[in-house]
């Protein structure tokens, strides 16, 4: 059977419902890390709805000071909120212009390398002015020849029978930049397969590659791989200006919001102020519990009263008057008189 609670519109059970749901949701965002900027506001007193629990309260005393006192105590939780939410927003702001001036950084690192390696190889083996070609010095360890067939199926041969287990190996030289071959492991569902890289290495330590790293099976493409791979610089250079580009569009804006501070602190010193002013003129206009007015602020007892706790109107008799009489019997005389 289904149970069904009512409440009338713009009364304390509404509010108090409604004050519970929204307690209820907040708890529930709390739990899930998912609070963003929202605050628990119980309401106000307006003709749309009800007032909360201060404002009942102050309205019921008739003192019109509670009243300002829970207004304030509103105001200033509303500011607070809102500081919180700013200091927040502005703490992820700094985080964001950090990263993107580390991303913009490294790729200038990384643009400085690349341009160091493509200055050396238009150094080394600059492209001819006529044919529009790049020479290709290509130096295999262990081949004295540069017949692109020989060179060919020597990279072929290394392909086939090299195991490095996941290290780099130098098979040869281009110019100062390095020829390295690695073997790696390739999952496929069940089953393993080990497969041949190939890369130069820059004089940084940068390893390009061509193909992903595969060698072609026609031995003049395979010599050519490692110029190719040299010749992908301009493109990877271009390709980070891009990204810094894009990285930097937003830096004003985050820079400006790090660097301000939140314009209502001044509002917020102002409010406590007041609630600290009209916190002493309540104190002073609520009377002492315990206090009663015939009696005097120190205890002591009103003029003409006993010690004893007795009362003025009592006359002033000794104080075996005011005591019952001894109940002593005395025997009766008779008058008669003993006959001798």
């Amino acid at each position: 059977m289904d149970c069904y609670i009512y409440a009338v519109e713009k009364s304390l059970d509404s509010y108090k419902f409604n004050l519970l749901h929204n307690k209820q949701v907040f708890i529930n965002q709390l739990k899930s890390r998912n609070l963003a900027a929202r605050t628990i506001d119980e309401g106000a007193i307006d003709e749309n709805g009800g007032g909360n629990f201060s404002e009942y309260v102050a309205i019921l005393s008739g003192n019109d000071d509670l009243l300002e006192k829970a207004k304030l105590d509103k105001k200033l939780a509303v500011l607070e909120s809102e500081r919180q939410a700013y200091h927040r927003n502005k703490g992820n702001a700094k985080g964001k212009l950090n990263e993107k001036t580390a991303g913009i950084e490294k790729n200038n690192i990384f643009i400085g390398r690349f341009t160091r390696d493509w200055e050396y190889l238009n150094k080394v083996a600059p492209v001819d002015a006529k044919t529009g070609l790049r020479p290709n010095p290509l130096k295999l360890d262990g081949v004295d020849s540069d017949n692109i067939e020989i060179l060919g199926n020597r990279l072929a041969a290394i392909n086939q029978k090299a195991r490095t287990e996941d290290d780099y190996m130098k098979i040869g030289t281009l110019s100062d930049f390095r020829i390295l071959v690695r073997t790696e492991r390739i999952c496929d569902g069940d089953t393993q397969t080990l497969q041949n890289k190939f890369m130069v290495e820059g004089l940084d330590g940068i390893k390009y590659t061509y193909n992903n790293g595969y060698i072609a099976k026609d031995p003049k493409l395979a010599v050519m791989n490692f110029i190719n791979a040299l010749e992908r610089i301009p493109a990877m250079i271009e390709k980070r200006e891009q990204e810094n580009a894009e990285l930097s569009k937003d830096i004003p804006v985050l820079q400006e919001i790090v660097a301000a501070s939140w314009p209502k602190d001044a509002e917020i010193k102002r409010l406590n102020e007041e609630l600290a002013t009209l916190n002493r003129k309540i104190q002073l206009t609520i009377k002492p519990a315990g206090r009663h007015e015939s009696g005097t602020d120190d205890g002591t007892e009103m003029k003409g009263q006993k010690a004893t706790g007795e009362s003025d109107d009592t006359p002033d008799l000794p104080r075996k008057a005011r005591h019952v009489p001894s109940m002593e019997i005395a025997a009766p005389s008779n008058g008669l008189k003993k006959i001798s």
